[in-house]
């Protein structure tokens, strides 16, 4: 099933698009199964999520890495992710990860991101992420902006743009973030 979906993606997208798949529990709870369905792929995805909340998420990354496939550390608020994460002694090798504020309240999203990139620490070595979403999608990508970070934003974060309307499909979203991005970015320099 993986390697169909893997096949398909590289099909339409342009060469060089990295194609990723998630390893998140809500797809096969057990971490032992999850492990053997990696061991298992016939076609490997450039890299997969793994959930650092989640139990066995070491024991599927080291899978991963030995199967040649990047990794995407999703590391979310309000769990102990961040510092299963950073006790993980392959923690450098990840590709970058994904921290997920799921923190949805618009006045207090911002101060969960900080408080998010602070428990990861400023000793990372690899590239990082932030993100919210819901209420909290917009009030996370401009803290991301205001500490110079990766963000993203999308139809699977957020339906609604930042004054409140509906977008008339995912462009609309992107369009809103780069110029908020934008506007941090000139304040910047």
């Amino acid at each position: 099933m993986v390697g169909e979906a893997v096949s398909a993606v590289r099909a339409v997208v342009p060469e060089g698009v990295r194609v990723g798949v998630t390893t998140g529990a809500w797809a096969v709870p057990d971490p032992e199964q999850r492990a053997e369905l990696v061991r298992s792929w016939t076609v490997l995805p450039d890299h997969a999520s793994v959930n650092w909340h989640e139990e066995g998420a070491e024991a599927v990354a080291v899978v991963l890495l030995e199967r040649g496939v990047g990794i995407e550390a999703g590391v979310w608020s309000g769990t102990d992710g961040a510092r299963r994460f950073r006790a993980w002694p392959l923690a450098h090798r990840v590709l970058r990860v994904l921290a997920e504020v799921a923190d949805t309240d618009p006045g207090t999203a911002a101060a969960t991101a900080t408080a998010l990139v602070e428990e990861l620490g400023e000793d990372l070595t690899v590239a990082l992420l932030l993100h919210g979403e819901d209420g909290g999608a917009w009030p996370v990508l401009r803290a991301a902006a205001g500490l110079g970070l990766d963000t993203r934003i999308g139809l699977e974060d957020v339906l609604i743009l930042p004054d409140g309307s509906a977008p008339e499909g995912n462009a609309k979203l992107v369009q809103a973030a780069r110029r908020i991005l934008d506007e941090h970015r000139i304040r910047r320099f």
